[in-house]
């Protein structure tokens, strides 16, 4: 949901910025603007920036925009800055720690980048008190400050959309959170993930194969809100009370200072169960098919799938036991890719010649197959059940042709004796 990867001119940029607000504020003979204006004067708008082309925008972005009606200064607040400079920052992105960074820039400047890429530009004007302006530019400001201004960043639960939720509901006392709370989701984590990601397949897939049941939670619309176009549809439904204590729309106006000229993502999260299961019993009708025609070829099918079978299962156990991705955690993919699966390539290769496997093999093979069965009666249990079942439909033709296969290699060794 980042808008743009920092760099240091930008950095220092928005530190200049502070401090020139941070004067401003101070003083008493200053022009007015955005740092001392009176909260009457301030006007508050979520801006929301549709997705982008690049991986890391396709979730969209949204910010802040504090604009003081009689300067006409006009500054956006967001948290979606990250420092691919930062020491470390691979490290911390491997092991789930990542720092993102708050940012700020006068308004045209920042929002006019979004629309040269063809981004869309939304800004929603909001019914903020005199007093909750005030309160929510004081807010800002402070977290502005160099000291403040990281944070530790997660995907779902702390990011540059949710960032910008909790501040505006901060300064409106929690009206926000309330009535949005009150409302179920239209999507988990992993639809709304995949139905993003779609249009990029092969970066879909190897997220909704690494997620864990965290991502299949039932939500309601706060949670959901992780993302700006959801937040920006589900803000238009909040209400709030004035300073004369009168019910009015937290919405007082829209308006799409952009249109969106790139590809949309769909309104609905793929569904992945037929290409996999397809996919699955592709692969395992060549494996069958090479078995007694090309051994050779057999036994370099088999080596890829339990290659990549042991290779995922590295990677996840990585994630769930060495990292605070914790949306990875206790993922049931695990039950059918895992590292035991390189300890059976060599009965592949063995087998190819008609060689009898080992008891271990043998072993290893009914035990992956009963994983297989577990993994499906899994989704029996009642509470939140991984939604894996286009990976179970892909992995359970390919771990039955491997057992066939290694079966019958065992049963024509036994008759040629």
């Amino acid at each position: 949901m980042p808008a743009t990867p920092s760099h240091v001119a930008r950095r220092l940029a928005a530190f200049c910025l502070f401090l020139l607000l941070g004067a401003l504020a101070w003083s008493p003979r200053a022009q007015a603007g955005i740092a001392n204006a009176p909260g009457a004067n301030l006007e508050v708008s979520l801006i929301t920036y549709g997705p982008g082309d690049t991986y890391w925008e396709r979730f969209g972005h949204d910010a802040i925009e504090l604009r003081d009606v009689a300067s006409g200064e006009a500054i956006t607040f967001n948290y979606g800055v990250f420092d691919f400079d930062e020491n470390g920052f691979l490290l911390h992105f491997a092991r789930g720690t990542m720092h993102y960074l708050m940012d700020a820039a006068p308004s045209e400047i920042d929002q006019r980048y979004y629309m040269d890429v063809g981004r869309s530009v939304t800004r929603q004007r909001l019914a903020f008190t005199a007093a909750q302006a005030a309160d929510l530019r004081d807010f800002l400001l402070w977290n502005l400050r160099p000291e403040n201004v990281r944070y530790d960043y997660d995907y779902y639960a702390n990011n540059c959309a949710t960032r910008v939720r909790d501040a505006l509901d901060a300064a409106l006392g929690g009206v926000l959170k309330k009535q949005l709370e009150a409302h179920p989701a239209r999507m988990s984590f992993r639809q709304q993930t995949a139905r993003l990601m779609s249009q990029q397949a092969w970066l879909m897939l190897i997220l909704d194969l690494g997620l864990g049941p965290y991502a299949d939670q039932p939500l309601n619309a706060w949670q959901e809100s992780f993302l700006p176009m959801v937040l920006q549809e589900d803000i238009r439904n909040v209400s709030v009370t004035n300073a004369d204590g009168a019910k009015q729309a937290l919405v007082q106006d829209e308006q799409l200072l952009s249109p969106n000229r790139l590809s949309p993502p769909p309104s609905g999260a793929p569904d992945l169960r037929l290409p996999l299961a397809l996919a699955g019993l592709a692969f395992a009708a060549a494996l069958v098919a090479v078995h007694r025609f090309a051994p050779t070829a057999y036994a370099l099918l088999g080596t890829l799938y339990l290659s990549l079978a042991g290779l995922v299962g590295i990677a996840l156990l990585i994630l769930w036991t060495l990292t605070t991705h914790h949306s990875a955690w206790a993922n049931a993919n695990l039950l059918v890719f895992n590292p035991l699966a390189f300890l059976l390539v060599a009965a592949v290769w063995r087998s190819r010649r008609g060689s009898v496997s080992s008891g271990v093999a043998n072993a290893l093979i009914v035990l992956q197959l009963v994983a297989v069965l577990v993994a499906w009666l899994l989704h029996l249990l009642p509470g939140v059940v991984q939604q894996n079942q286009p990976w179970l439909l892909f992995a359970m033709p390919c771990w039955l042709a491997l057992a066939w296969c290694l079966r019958r290699g065992a049963l024509l060794s036994a008759r040629t004796r």
